[in-house]
């Protein structure tokens, strides 16, 4: 079967339709580039992907990293891949003309790298952690820091990480033990371990650049007393050249059940004299920096999460066309021609749910990079404010939503498949196994949840909270046409809901426990993400319903009939859920609350 990654129509219509990201170009960073120039760079990242990284997919799922003691093992078509990525320009399309960079929208430099990140998956994870790694000591670091280690990261010499994760303390930041100690030529000996770090040793480039949470000695308990440093696996003289190996050593190597082309590594820090660090900024804002690179990388980890959703869509769809199986249920004659499986209302049900699911996270994760342009390059300070807001309260949920439904959607391609569908004869279950890393990469689901419901929800006075609502509640005013009042009122009906369900929170957090308050934060989560992907969605059905109307040619009115049916399904099928996670959220419901250990 001839294997379709992507639908290259719903990129075009995501950027050019429902984002116009063409008007981008009356910006005079973006004044040299037009629609021809944005597809191009599509087209470039298509090619890599389908040249390099197709033919190795599977060979790199079967060929785990291996560690024999002294150095990691991986199968060794990964590097000229990652190679061709950065000759092509795409680790950096971002960046200035007089950075070697195309100046690419964030937006179209995403869309760019599509079939990069749905062919690749966590394989691309050594060049976009690098990038993040990059921009975070760009934006925080020295000149000299900017010279010695993000030059020759933006030339794909050197990768990075961030170690961030403790055998100890996991997710608890607060509870790191890594200490760094301070010589007298200003530098750091760093000591302490890490563990699940990304690319954190390989023979990929020159050198590897950790960017390591530790905390310096007397510093604050919790984590007002954390720095932040760079920590390079090799040590590099003035004058760029590599010197002695640091104090870093590989300990070991985690096997994942998928992504298992990017290794996940336990390091040790200062096992003999210490390893030489670079303080990035100042003593004790070490986590505050450190979200720069983990933000980015949330919305990385929630695009790869929309990605993989939709290459498996596209496959079980491809699938459930061509194969034959079965007759309808009206027809009992044994002797006729069996139909194929995609006339099934059933399995109809499963691709119209995945469609549902990956295309409204996918409209989701490009949202935040069109905010992200405007952050960056909007006319008024005002405007690039109000993009900022918009896109710091979303982050939780642009990382959470597409790694969550991602998972389902993933689940319901191999279902399509039916047997076929968990041997790895066909892909879709390898699908399955990269995306349910998701959930947990950068912050599991109840983090963000966290994130969102006590933090975001009332930071500035609710301001990213009251943003968001706002341009919801646009969307609602502005829908005009017959067809979809019933669905801007459905949407109208939860966005009250959501003031409810808010207003009762914060009640309550005056007279409960927060633990208590907030154990249902992650149904907070679920509803307010579906809010959201209910918006996108009826966005795209406005879009589609104004396509229609221009009169198209046969295969572009199809693709708009897909794109509403899909709106449809949202708002019949999933929306009504968020009653229930109202309800859980509003009542401050302690069933899991009050649950014991000792009852388990």
């Amino acid at each position: 079967m001839e294997e379709n990654i992507l639908n290259q129509r719903d990129i075009e219509f995501m950027l050019y339709e429902l984002f116009d990201i063409e008007s981008l170009t009356s910006r005079d960073r973006f004044r040299d580039h037009n629609r021809e120039t944005f597809n191009a760079a599509i087209e470039t990242g298509k090619s890599v992907a389908f040249k390099y990284f197709l033919p190795i997919r599977k060979i790199i799922d079967t060929h785990e990293p291996d560690f024999d003691g002294e150095r990691v093992e991986l199968i060794p078509e990964i590097k000229p891949a990652l190679d061709a990525v950065f000759d092509a320009g795409l680790a950096t399309s971002t960046l200035d003309y007089e950075s070697g960079g195309m100046q690419l929208p964030i937006t179209v430099a995403n869309a760019a790298q599509s079939y990069l990140s749905a062919i690749a998956s966590t394989t691309l994870g050594y060049i976009s952690l690098t990038s993040a790694n990059a921009n975070l000591i760009e934006a925080h670091g020295t000149e000299e820091q900017i010279s010695k280690w993000v030059v020759p990261m933006r030339e794909g010499r050197f990768m990075g990480t961030m170690a961030m994760t403790e055998p100890g303390a996991g997710s608890g930041l607060a509870d790191i033990t890594t200490t760094a100690v301070k010589d007298d030529d200003g530098t750091y000996r760093i000591y302490g371990n890490k563990i699940f770090i990304s690319g954190g040793d390989h023979e990929l480039s020159e050198n590897i650049v950790h960017l390591v949470l530790a905390r310096v000695k007397g510093a604050p308990k919790g984590v007002k007393g954390i720095s932040l440093f760079i920590v390079p696996k090799y040590l590099v003289a003035d004058s760029g050249d590599i010197e002695n190996k640091n104090d870093v050593a590989l300990s070991g190597l985690f096997h994942k059940m998928g992504g298992r082309g990017h290794t996940s590594t336990a390091l040790s820090f200062g096992e003999n004299s210490g390893a030489i660090g670079y303080l990035v900024g100042e003593e004790n804002r070490g986590l505050s920096y450190m979200f720069h690179m983990m933000n980015e990388a949330r919305i990385i980890v929630g695009t790869n999460a929309a990605l993989t959703a939709l290459t498996g869509f596209q496959y079980s769809l491809s699938y459930a066309i061509d194969r034959p199986q079965g007759r309808p249920l009206s027809n009992r004659d044994p002797y006729s021609p069996v139909v194929n499986i995609i006339e099934h209302p059933d399995v109809r049900r499963m691709l119209l749910t995945q469609k549902a699911y990956a295309e409204g996270a996918y409209a989701l994760c490009l949202y935040g990079s069109y905010l992200a342009d405007n952050e960056r390059t909007a006319e008024t300070e005002s405007e690039r404010e109000h993009a900022k807001t918009l896109l710091d309260f979303l982050t939780p949920i642009i990382k959470s939503w597409p790694s969550e439904y991602g998972v389902k959607a993933n689940n319901l391609a191999i279902q399509v498949l039916g047997g076929h569908g968990y041997i790895n004869e066909h892909p879709v279950e390898m699908f399955y196994r990269d995306n349910r890393l998701n959930p947990i990469h950068e912050g599991t689901t109840g983090i963000q949840s966290i994130d969102l419901l006590c933090r975001k929800v009332p930071s500035d006075n609710f301001s990213g909270y009251n943003a968001v609502l706002a341009e919801i509640e646009k969307t609602v005013a502005s829908t005009n046409d017959a067809d979809l009042f019933l669905y801007a009122k459905q949407l109208s009906e939860a966005l009250s809901l959501i003031h409810q369900v808010t207003s009762s929170v914060f009640v309550a957090q005056k007279k409960f426990s927060p633990d208590l308050v907030f154990s249902n934060s992650v149904s907070y989560l679920e509803m307010f993400g579906h809010v959201v992907i209910a918006w996108l969605w009826l966005r795209q059905g406005i879009v589609a319903y104004a396509g229609l109307g221009n009169g198209p040619h046969d295969e572009d009115r199809n693709f708009y009939l897909g794109k509403i049916q899909a709106m449809k399904f949202f708002f019949h099928s999933e929306l009504p859920k968020i009653k229930h996670w109202a309800s859980l959220v509003k009542n401050i419901d302690s069933t899991s609350f009050d649950m014991k250990q000792e009852w388990f």
